[in-house]
């Protein structure tokens, strides 16, 4: 499924219970979706919400969250006739998120997620500082010095506003500043953003672990906190990504609502017997 920004592998987990779960997020990333796959999304039951998400990176590691993947969730699940509600909580390692979905032609054609308040305690995202917050260090990488902010939703991300992001070379400092493990011990996602107007905001995003993607939804929402935190834009914005254009609000008492389209691109079967049978 592409979730406007992010291609991830979706598991309908519901009825079945998966072993191995670092080892089959790895195997269906590396061999069967290859560049642009962002990793396994998990549809499981849960208790306390009307679904469980569990996310893992190519890597095969488990990430507490993601936005785009979130919003995917309630496609999924509507479309697959799993539920008929148009408003959803969903559980997550990085807590209870809701979503409510829109209808055209009886499958989900817009989802807006509230995905909470973001985290600037830097001994939670984590990050090397003795501030308070990260906002605008002065850091060396490579052969320039670049302000950096960061904040997390579950996963760190660092904010970079640049003049022109579409001539920017996110291949070369992309990743330099996620290995920048003195700052990140954890490494980072790094967004890349250019502000066009208080309303308008143009980004490109480097994901750890995977290298540039066509967007991140929670990487959007990071440079509109970051922007709105230092004046820069409105609380309300959108923000054009390669995969498209999300809208963003950044509520006054710090929630987080992300809005956009979620769009299937196949589906498929594949043998992984000899990973979950081990």
């Amino acid at each position: 499924m592409q979730a406007y920004g992010n291609d991830y592998v979706y598991i309908d987990a519901i009825n079945q219970k998966l072993d191995n779960l670092n080892e089959l997020a790895k195997f269906v990333s590396d061999r069967h979706f290859g560049i642009g796959s962002d990793g396994m999304v998990l549809i499981c039951p849960s208790e306390v919400a009307d679904f469980r998400m569990r996310i893992f990176n190519p890597d095969g590691t488990e990430a507490e969250m993601c936005g785009n993947a979130i919003r995917s969730v309630g496609k999924y699940v509507y479309d697959h006739k799993l539920t008929d509600k148009t408003t959803l909580k969903i559980e997550t390692l990085g807590g209870i998120k809701t979503l409510e979905l829109t209808i055209s032609d009886g499958v989900v054609s817009n989802i807006r997620a509230n995905i909470s308040k973001p985290i600037f305690d830097p001994k939670l995202i984590p990050v090397n500082t003795k501030e308070d917050k990260f906002f605008l260090q002065d850091v060396q990488i490579l052969d320039k010095t670049f302000k950096l902010s960061s904040l997390s939703w579950g996963n760190p991300h660092t904010v970079v506003f640049v003049s022109d992001v579409d001539n920017f070379d996110v291949a070369k400092y992309g990743p330099a500043i996620e290995f920048k493990t003195d700052v990140f011990p954890k490494k980072t996602n790094v967004t890349f953003a250019q502000i066009v107007s208080k309303d308008y905001i143009k980004m490109r995003e480097w994901e750890r672990g995977t290298g540039e993607t066509i967007g991140c939804g929670t990487g959007c929402s990071s440079a509109v906190v970051i922007a709105s935190e230092l004046k820069l834009t409105n609380r309300k914005c959108k923000v054009e990504q390669i995969g498209g254009i999300l809208e963003i609000e950044y509520a006054e008492n710090g929630e987080l609502f992300m809005k956009g389209p979620s769009n299937f691109v196949f589906e498929s079967e594949i043998d992984v017997s000899h990973i979950i049978d081990k």
